[in-house]
């Protein structure tokens, strides 16, 4: 494999890696700031619980559809260039709200078409921080598991504290301040990614050789679109994992967008019992998403992975469901957060070793959207659910649902396929995984 880097430029450098993660770190807080924000400033402007929900619909729709369209445009152009760039829209479409809530020129429908761009910028975007990953350990020498657990661990560790600084900000200076450190947030990560990251960063592979001659360099935006999803579709693990993750993605937006605050309001914690449930969960996720990072490549991925599904996902659904106090609520959650810690290294390890990195755009670009696609409806049913049938049924079937869904997902035989590649004498890990994408290619 001949990548787009190299000589001097191959030397064990942390500077990619470090600054991939930093950039994740400043974007994802500032995103969560702004999930506290936006709703808020939505509702006191307006009055309207269905205004605030549509607004959250208009950045999630665009966000999925559009990740799952420019994975090839991710591959050709090149991740870095998306990054910095995307990044910037999203400043800009953020920092507009606030500015012409100030000029009094901000009505309803511009608010929306706002948020949309945000949105849709923020698919491409965190994609291209996705695709980076791989090559930035590469230059590190890191292993995979601890490249994607540090990655984990910056993404728990934002989830953590930015709600936590969105609710401080808009307590004490209002909305608006907190959709403006959105913006300045994203400003910040294009900054870091055009400073830290070399160009060529994600463009490892040397696709006109691969291929024999410019076949890749020319092909057109649906045919790279097409090889995306036909490689997709001849690789039954990373299938079974995308449809698995989005069964618990719906039932994991259900429960934080409308389960936890009815039963917060029920039990008579308030948001109060809302925010340490949310600090517990994501502390120990954070602590969790650490030892994976340190540990998880020395253990069996297929026990590490199930191990963590079982604890982070039904249990919290029946905690809440049987009625047990706020404490051994609390006690549930941090054991959840801890397991979901150790999950999204391992899945993200399988990923960029089984596909090409080449074709890493546009394939995570579809792997993500479709896992992501249950998330905007999760919240319409789980409130629709409630409606119907009361909290502690939709508790006890929601926690039924994630526990079949993750047990009998594991017994497919494709999780055979989940052990690491095989790496042979006088090769790196890295060589090693990129041989076993290059002997499935000419299977």
């Amino acid at each position: 494999m001949t990548t787009a880097i190299s000589g001097p430029a191959r030397r064990r450098s942390l500077r990619p890696l470090a600054g991939v993660l930093s950039a994740i770190a400043v974007s994802q807080t500032g995103t969560r700031v702004s999930a506290v924000a936006l709703p808020w400033f939505v509702l006191v402007t307006t009055g309207s619980a269905t205004r605030t929900g549509l607004v959250a619909f208009c950045e999630m729709a665009p966000y999925v559809v559009v990740k799952a369209l420019t994975g090839p445009l991710v591959d050709r152009a090149g991740p870095r260039g998306v990054s910095w760039t995307t990044d910037l829209v999203s400043a800009i479409a953020a920092g507009a709200i606030p500015l012409l809530h100030a000029l009094h020129l901000l009505s309803f429908p511009i608010l929306l078409a706002l948020v949309a761009v945000v949105g849709a910028a923020r698919g491409p975007g965190d994609l291209a921080k996705e695709v980076m990953v791989p090559e930035a350990a590469d230059l590190a020498e890191v292993p995979l598991e601890r490249a994607t657990g540090l990655s984990g661990t910056t993404e728990r560790l934002a989830s953590t504290l930015g709600p936590a600084a969105g609710g401080a900000l808009v307590a004490l200076l209002g909305p608006l301040t907190g959709i403006v450190v959105n913006a300045c947030s994203f400003a910040l990560g294009s900054v870091i990614i055009g400073l830290a990251l070399p160009r060529g960063v994600g463009q490892s592979v040397d696709v006109a050789s691969a291929h024999g001659g410019q076949a890749e360099s020319e092909s057109g935006y649906w045919r790279r679109f097409g090889e995306g999803w036909t490689f997709l579709r001849g690789q039954p693990l990373l299938l079974t994992v995308i449809v698995m993750v989005a069964c618990t993605n719906l039932l994991d937006q259900g429960l934080s967008s409308v389960l936890i605050p009815v039963w917060a309001r029920q039990s008579g914690g308030g948001a109060t019992a809302i925010g340490l449930l949310s600090s517990a969960g994501g502390a120990a996720a954070v602590l969790g998403s650490l030892v994976a990072a340190a540990l998880a490549h020395r253990l069996p991925r297929r026990l590490v992975f199930f191990a963590g599904f079982l604890v982070a996902g039904a249990p919290r659904f029946l905690v809440l469901g049987s009625g047990a106090p706020l404490g051994a609520a609390l006690a549930v959650f941090a054991v959840a957060g801890l397991g979901a810690g150790f999950i999204n290294p391992v899945i993200g390890a399988v990923v960029l070793e089984r596909v090409p990195r080449r074709m890493l755009g546009r394939v995570s670009a579809l792997g993500d959207s479709m896992a992501w696609a249950g998330i905007p409806l999760g919240g319409l049913l789980a409130g629709a659910a409630v409606a119907a049938a009361g909290l502690v049924p939709v508790l006890l079937v929601g926690g039924s649902a994630y526990f079949l869904t993750t047990t009998l997902a594991g017994l497919r035989p494709e999780w055979r396929e989940m052990k690491r590649p095989v790496v042979r004498a006088g090769t790196t890990e890295a060589d090693g995984a990129s041989q076993a994408r290059a002997e499935e290619i000419t299977t």
